[in-house]
């Protein structure tokens, strides 16, 4: 990975429009082992991880809850997707939890790389991934959890404006059967994917996928606002 991409993002993070807006409270959520909240039977039952989801939103007072860059996490025992031998558990991006329907914004401007429909449980569901450019380098941002509207009507090469609206929190039905939040990743090399991009890897492929997927928070500038609960 060129290392210069998150530093070029820090050094414009002031530049950049919120990816969502956070006027109230945002508290942390830890979706590792040491949340003994997270059973294997509340995380089965996707109404069930959004109700507590919701409430733990509500105990701590908080609009969004944040967090989950190179956790490692008990959530994808959820999912076949996310294997059993070799289980894919570290986190690559930052999930910003809160309300169906939150508007996300471009942090600036770029194009439509691609898009799909990842319709498996525990997947992406609508996504979206954005191609950039800082400085002549080029990498992309990945929006996975979107609201099926938002894949309509657009084009690969579509141009997005700097805080333009262009993705909604889904619903469990269109965003993989989670609570609804937003992925939001940062990407160096797609390796010709499209539309789609692992979000989680193994403890075998962290250093890879840490390298090639630098903290978003260089772009989201949040987790200094957050608190933990």
């Amino acid at each position: 990975m060129n290392p210069s991409i998150a530093s070029l993002c820090i050094a414009q993070q002031a530049d950049f429009h919120p990816v969502v807006q956070v006027t109230g409270k945002l508290v942390r959520f830890d979706a590792s082992a040491a949340n003994l909240d997270l059973t294997p039977s509340l995380l089965k039952d996707t109404a069930a991880f959004s109700a507590y989801m919701d409430q733990f939103r509500a105990n701590a007072g908080a609009e969004f809850a944040i967090g989950g860059y190179d956790e490692d996490r008990v959530l994808y025992r959820r999912s076949e997707l996310f294997g059993t031998e070799e289980a894919r558990t570290i986190h690559l991006g930052i999930d910003i939890w809160g309300p169906a329907g939150t508007p996300v914004y471009a942090p600036l401007g770029g194009m439509v790389h691609s898009f799909a429909f990842n319709d498996h449980f525990g997947d992406y569901g609508a996504t979206i991934i954005l191609l950039h450019q800082l400085e002549g380098i080029a990498f992309h941002t990945l929006y996975g959890h979107l609201s099926l509207t938002d894949l309509q009507g657009i084009q690969e090469g579509d141009y997005v404006n700097r805080g333009e609206i262009f993705g909604h929190f889904g619903m469990p039905h269109e965003n993989g059967d989670w609570p609804p939040h937003l992925h939001f990743q940062l990407i160096d090399d797609l390796r010709l994917r499209e539309g789609d991009f692992p979000g989680v890897c193994s403890h075998a492929e962290r250093t890879f996928y840490l390298n090639n997927c630098p903290d978003p928070d260089c772009i989201l500038g949040l987790m200094h606002q957050a608190y933990a609960h």
